[in-house]
Formats: structure tokens, C-alpha cells, sequence
């Protein structure tokens, strides 16, 4: 327990800008939440002054801003690590890559998904979208972000020893998480109940594979 809390701790120092006053070697939060809210921002601009659309399309537009944001900071996630050889020094303590993996994947939901949620709420105001609406918005992120999280660790491994690694990382997210955004954003026009399930049960299946699936990949990188 003691290695999953230091791993943990060291993980938001790493993810989270100003952490111990260094603001995150790895980009934070920062970079996608301003790429969130600028496209929040743009959208209206984009369409026009026509409110009643933009309240029909904010949801699925907070949405794709959600999902091309978490795809940000994906060759940042694993790859230092790999390079500098702290995955071989937790081998060595006994600390298995499934283990760090999962471990980072919360961190990287951590440090990405309650500030997206957070940043809805201005992102709704911009987008003139009603409480009702905003709720299961809010639901379906807290739903599936973390699915997103998963899907991005396990592509960070795949990609991990790649020199390209930082377009491919998008390319591959993409398809993986519409299954999450058809659900996620189709909740606003069903109502919720049902796309918010079908959302977390995705998100759920994603994070018990990806610990096993993202170990794999870095087990195959280090020893390649």
C-alpha cells in the first residue's frame, strides 16, 4: 500500500501543474483545459448567434472538446519513464508494470478529468445550456472520462517505443473512444439513464483491461 501512495504521490506531482511548485514536467492540466475551453469558446463564433442550436449541440460539442483534450498529454504519459529507465528500477523492488500502470492511470484522470467537469460549467454558460442539460452532461464525463483514461494509458504503452508515437497515439484514441462519445453524448437526446449506463459500463471494462493490457505493452518495449 505504502508503493501505491508514493507511486500515486508522485504521479500528481508530475501530472498536476504546480505540484512542489514545479508546474508538472509533463504539461498538467493546463494545456488540455485551455484547449477545452477555447473550443467552447470558438463554438458559437463558428455557428452563430443562434441560441436554440447551440444548446441542441453544446452537449456532443463539450464532448469531442473532452475527448481531443485527453488526448493531449498522451506522449508525455509513459514514454519519460521508459526512457529513463524508472520502469526497470520498480521491476527490480518487485513492483510490477501493471501495477505502475494503473497507478497512472489514475493519476492521469485525476489530473485531467474533475477539471474538465469543473471547466463545463463556464464551457455551458458560453454554449447557453440549460441546468437540466449541464447535469447529465456532468454525469456522462464523470462517467466516462475515466474510460478515457483508460484507453489513453493503454495506447501511451502501445506507443510507448514508437518515434511517431505522438500521432499515432491520436489516431488510435479516436476510434477506441467513440463507442464512449456515442453513449456519452447520445445520453443528452435519450434522456440520460440508459447512455449513462452503457457509458460506465464501457469506462469499467476499459479500466480492468487496461492495467493488464498496458503492462503487457511495456513488458514487450523493455525487453525488445
Amino acid at each position: 500500500m505504502s508503493a501505491v501512495l508514493a507511486l500515486l504521490k508522485r504521479d500528481l506531482a508530475l501530472l498536476t501543474p504546480g505540484a512542489h511548485g514545479g508546474g508538472g514536467r509533463r504539461g498538467g492540466t493546463m494545456l488540455p483545459l485551455l484547449f477545452f475551453l477555447a473550443v467552447a469558446m470558438l463554438y458559437p463564433f463558428a455557428v452563430g448567434p443562434d441560441a436554440p442550436l447551440l444548446a441542441r449541440t453544446g452537449g456532443g460539442v463539450i464532448w469531442v472538446a473532452a475527448l481531443l483534450a485527453a488526448i493531449l498529454p498522451l506522449d508525455r504519459l509513459l514514454a519519460p519513464d521508459v526512457e529513463q529507465g524508472f520502469f526497470d528500477q520498480w521491476a527490480l523492488r518487485g513492483i510490477s508494470e501493471e501495477l505502475v500502470v494503473a497507478v497512472r492511470m489514475i493519476a492521469h484522470w485525476l489530473s485531467f478529468g474533475p477539471p474538465l467537469m469543473l471547466a463545463t460549467l463556464p464551457a455551458a454558460a458560453l454554449l447557453g445550456i440549460d441546468g437540466a442539460t449541464l447535469r447529465i452532461v456532468e454525469l456522462g464525463l464523470l462517467a466516462g472520462t475515466p474510460g478515457l483514461a483508460a484507453i489513453g494509458i493503454i495506447i501511451a504503452a502501445l506507443t510507448v517505443s514508437l518515434r511517431s508515437g505522438a500521432a499515432l497515439s491520436g489516431l488510435l484514441v479516436i476510434p477506441l473512444a467513440v463507442p464512449l462519445l456515442i453513449f456519452g453524448a447520445g445520453s443528452l437526446s435519450t434522456g440520460g439513464e440508459g447512455g449513462l449506463a452503457l457509458t460506465a459500463a464501457i469506462s469499467l471494462a476499459l479500466i480492468a483491461a487496461a492495467p493488464f493490457a498496458g503492462g503487457a505493452a511495456i513488458r514487450a518495449a523493455r525487453e525488445g
